[in-house]
């Protein structure tokens, strides 16, 4: 039987990559008033041209995001989040992790002890198999998936 160790027995954690979960990356839409801790991580990864990725699962939420806001009727905030997802799919084009089989196997081990937070277990999935260190601000979401995380709200980032 495959354990998650043997179905990623390939990949070590990558030092300086980072998969960016689907809240920080909503911070940093509020530019100058983002909270300082993510504005200080993001600062520290271009300076040290750390790789940043964004999983398919994250661009699912952000879409959700913005077509809730449309559904709602509040047709110009709508246009302005689709006008910043556009902006993000831009700017990490090239930097957006498939969900593969392999990922899919180990969601599916993931979620046997705890069902829950299922797009969660999907994003630690994607950054165990890529071995990235995820950042987030939900770290309880992600707590027993064995994903290292930084969460750049509860303290500054150290270089």
């Amino acid at each position: 039987m495959a354990t998650i160790q043997t179905l990623i027995a390939f990949k070590m954690t990558q030092p300086n990559q980072y998969l960016i979960d689907t809240n920080i990356i909503s911070e940093l839409r509020k530019k100058s008033t983002a909270n300082p801790g993510v504005l200080q991580f993001f600062q520290q990864a271009v300076e040290q041209s750390a790789p940043l990725y964004l999983s398919v699962i994250t661009i699912g939420e952000l879409r959700r995001g913005v077509d809730l806001i449309r559904h709602r009727g509040d047709q110009h905030q709508a246009e302005l989040l689709e006008t910043w997802l556009q902006t993000v799919l831009e700017d990490y084009t090239d930097h957006i992790l498939d969900f593969t089989a392999l990922e899919a196997q180990v969601w599916g081990k993931l979620r046997v002890p705890n069902p829950h937070n299922a797009l969660d277990k999907m994003i630690a999935a994607t950054a165990l198999t890529y071995g990235l260190i995820l950042v987030t601000r939900n770290v309880s979401d992600f707590a027993g998936t064995g994903v290292p995380i930084i969460n750049p709200f509860e303290s500054v980032v150290s270089s």
